[in-house]
């Protein structure tokens, strides 16, 4: 699988990343299908990080609202919510056990490392079929809609 970014939400995703530091950002991420099975992602909906305290820095948590509003937005747009992307503060681009155990099937997970506030890796990942883990997910820059 392939996750095309359109322009500006590499950008978006970095830089939020550095201003939610040291706690993990978190959001929603608008797009469509691709012909060729990968997705487009043509937007983000920010979404507000509903841990509390200093779990924030280790933890995201997207509440349902929020996950309506994002569909209600992309259902606006013509578009469709295709995956969620969060800040791993100080820690890897890579998913955890948390993010494993919370993740929903047919969904993009774009992850942002960000090391003593600056971002660094950008990746993205799809969960496996039979949940054991995910696989990652190649990233391409621009507006490819094929």
């Amino acid at each position: 699988m392939r996750i095309h970014l359109a322009p500006g939400v590499r950008e978006e995703i970095l830089e939020e990343g550095r201003l939610s530091y040291p706690y993990e950002c978190c959001g929603l991420i608008l797009g469509s299908e691709k012909g060729d099975g990968g997705r487009l992602a043509k937007g983000l909906l920010r979404v507000n990080n509903s841990r509390e305290g200093e779990d924030k820095r280790r933890r995201f948590v997207i509440e349902a609202e929020d996950f309506l509003k994002g569909e209600s937005e992309a259902r606006r747009l013509g578009l469709d919510v295709i995956g969620v992307y969060h800040s791993h503060p100080d820690h890897p681009a890579e998913p955890s056990k948390y993010d494993l155990d919370h993740a929903l099937p047919f969904y993009s997970y774009i992850i942002v490392s960000v090391d003593g506030g600056s971002p660094k890796a950008l990746t993205s990942w799809i969960l496996k079929n039979d949940r054991s883990g995910f696989e990652p997910e190649e990233i391409g820059l621009g507006l490819s809609e094929s």
